[in-house]
Order: structure tokens, then sequence, then C-alpha cells
């Protein structure tokens, strides 16, 4: 087997602001692995949080021997890979993403039947309205038409104001993300208060993860709507911690090492009883059609990176009344663009 790697950075449309700061771009290590001419292709997105960079990302890529790999032990493989460090999640996310690809296309199969999932489109995705002006909310929600679902960005002093101004342009369901941008718990569950006669379907990680537990369980018992974590967690490990905090986790490819653990996510949170969603970073489609391969297993999906940058490598997601359509073509589905 062939392993090749190579940095591109994702240009978005419009800045992105968030309680925590603001970037233009995002990058990424673009993936291929290569057996009997055949390619699996695998992407590493690594937004600042994740602590993760091209350089580190190159460096752990370049540790493998994928010479000695055998597809059919893909298993086996992705085991020996998570061995090698005890962080790295993009870097190991994007070989699970390509040999998952890799394995699909020498089967002849969709990557999602891997999982034993038949569904032919996911779930409505969201589509990010990040922070701004009032004109640049407008456009965006406008530029928005073909989504059914919105996710608001929150974590400003005005945040009830952006809300009331976006609910004044659209009857759109929202969800919120506040993107650990608020500090009280009665604040923020005046504010959740508010959200829930607003058409708010659900609030992603109000607080920061360094908020003591038994905050997070007022918070979990007294609000009026689902709360989610997304930075509090990253991987299955996490899950035990985490189920009497939350109603609710975002399962990210880039946090839990690609779509085999995402999977097993999927699993130990319906035995849980916690809600779910998918979602993803910066990510081109060639991370995002995988992790869409799982999504019909979601509560909410938010897979809205290629439609939020504009020199996709990839041909972009097709939509179906705000729905992903899934090809019934072998692999993970991103075709690489001409």
């Amino acid at each position: 087997m062939i392993l090749r790697f190579a940095p591109y950075q994702l240009q978005l449309k419009y800045p992105f602001r968030l309680a925590t700061g603001t970037r233009t771009s995002t990058p990424t290590v673009q993936v291929q692995v290569e057996l009997n001419g055949i390619i699996g292709y695998g992407e590493a997105s690594m937004p600042p949080y994740l602590g993760e960079t091209t350089e580190s990302v190159s460096a752990f890529l370049s540790k493998l021997k994928p010479e000695n790999w055998r597809i059919e032990n893909l298993t086996a493989i992705l085991q020996e890979i998570d061995s090698l460090s005890e962080k790295d999640n993009a870097a190991k996310a994007a070989i699970d993403i390509a040999l998952h690809d890799l394995k699909a296309k020498m089967l002849g199969i969709p990557t999602r039947e891997l999982f034993g999932i038949t569904a032919s489109q996911t779930p409505p995705t969201a589509l990010t309205i990040g922070m701004g002006s009032e004109a640049e909310l407008r456009k965006k929600v406008k530029e928005a038409e073909d989504f059914q679902l919105l996710k608001i960005k929150l974590g400003e002093p005005d945040d009830k104001d952006k809300i009331d101004f976006l609910r004044s342009i659209t009857d759109k369901p929202f969800l919120v993300d506040a993107n650990q941008g608020w500090t009280d718990v009665e604040v923020a569950l005046k504010l959740i208060d508010h959200l829930s006669s607003m058409n708010v379907l659900m609030v992603e990680q109000p607080m920061s993860t360094s908020t003591p537990a038994e905050t997070w369980i007022t918070l979990k018992h007294k609000s009026a709507l689902p709360i989610f974590a997304d930075e509090s967690v990253k991987r299955l490990s996490d899950l035990e911690n985490v189920s009497e905090l939350f109603h609710g986790i975002n399962i990210k490819l880039m946090k839990s090492t690609g779509l085999a653990e995402a999977n097993a996510m999927f699993d130990r949170c319906q035995q849980l009883g916690l809600q779910t969603m998918i979602g993803c970073m910066t990510e081109s489609s060639c991370a995002n059609m995988a992790a869409a391969q799982l999504a019909s297993r979601a509560n909410f999906v938010d897979l809205d990176g290629p439609f939020l940058i504009n020199n996709n490598p990839f041909e972009a997601p097709r939509l179906s009344r705000g729905c992903i359509q899934l090809d019934a073509i072998a692999g993970n589905g991103a075709i690489p663009s001409e």
C-alpha cells in the first residue's frame, strides 16, 4: 500500500467569527492511500482548538508503515495507528477516512454498508450562520435558501438581539452553538428560556469545558432545551464522564479519530440514552462525505463544511431539500474536482 499526503489551506467564504476568535482559513492535510491502482481519500482538518498543525499531522503520518498494511485487517491497522500516540486525533482520522474509502471501493460498496447502514440520504443538514452585522446576517440567510435548518453561532453580549433579528427574517428552525461563550449559568438559563420560544431545537456547548460538573448538571436539569456537548467530548472514552451532564453530544470525525470510533460512539450513545449530532470542522467534501455515511444515525446533522469554503478540492455534496444525497457509488462518495 502507498501513502501520500500534502498540506492544503481551505479558504472560507466569510471570516469565521466565534466567541473565541476569528479566522479566514483552516489548514488541512489531504491524504491518499493507494492499492492496486485504487485510491482512498482522507483529510485532516486542524481548527486551532484541536492543537494540531500541518507540521504535527505530517510528522505523525511520516511514522506510518503502509507497506505492512493489509486492507482486510482494517481494524488491526487502526488499532496500531491509534497506539502510536495519545493525541493526533485529526491525523488518525485522515488515515481512517482514507482506508475506509479504499476498502469500500475494493468491495464495490458505499462505505456506509461497512457499518450496516443502507440509507440513501441524511437528515437535513444545518448551514452555519456565523457572527456578523445585520446586513451580513441577512445576506447569509438569503444564501441559505437551499437549507431547511440553520445553525446560529452565539456567545456575545447581544445574543438575544441577534436571535430576535434572525427570527424576524426567517422562520426556519435553528440550532444554537454558543462555542463556550456563556459564563453564568443563571444568565444562560434565562437566555435558553427565550430561545425555547423562538423555534430553537437545541443548544450546543454553551459554557467552557472547564465548567464544573455540578454546573452542567444544573444547566441540564433546568434547561428548557436539550444541551449538547461539543468541545467537552472528543472520543468514546469521554462518554462515561458526560452522560449525566448533557442531553446529547456532537460527534466529529476529527475529534473521534475517524469513522470506526464515531460509529462506536453512536452505539454507546444509544445505550446511554444520549441524543446525537454528527458535525464537522471546516472541511472539504472529503471528510464531510465520509461523515455523511454515518449521518442517518444522528438526531441532528451539521455537515456544512464544503458549503462554507470557496476552494473545495472535491465536488460539492448534492442536496435535496437540505439533505445530503448519498449516491450508490463505492467508497465515501468524495469525487476529486477536475
